[in-house]
């Protein structure tokens, strides 16, 4: 079994910035790809930002130039910073992995963690 546990969210003004982290535990052999997504009220989880276990990345458009993912393999962890928020980054972010166990190669969400931008 494994967990993903995502923190960092909270109140912030617009052109503020966050930092959330996703920490991985667990039966964990390998961690392939780790990704951040977000779902705001009345609307579709969308794609915001993933890593692959040697670095390439990938962003949703709307968060290009803004955000940064990162991770430390060491740790199981990913991390997003978000710089310049704005009102329409309001939404519960989840983490997801695609892990490798010692069984199969699984998929994870986190519960999600608010973040909300105020005008």
């Amino acid at each position: 079994q494994v967990q993903l546990v995502e923190s960092g969210g909270g109140l912030v003004q617009a052109g503020g910035s966050l930092t959330l982290s996703c920490a991985a535990s667990g039966s964990i052999v390998s961690i392939n790809v780790m990704g951040w997504y977000r779902q705001a009220p009345g609307k579709q989880r969308e794609l915001v930002a993933t890593i692959t276990k040697v670095g390439s990345i990938n962003y949703a458009d709307s968060v290009k130039g803004r955000f940064t993912i990162s991770r430390d393999n060491t740790k199981n962890t990913a991390y997003l910073q978000m710089n310049t928020l704005k009102p329409e980054d309001t939404a519960v972010y989840y983490c997801n992995a695609e892990v490798v166990t010692t069984l199969m190669l699984e998929y994870y969400w986190g519960k999600g963690t608010q973040v909300t931008v105020s005008s």
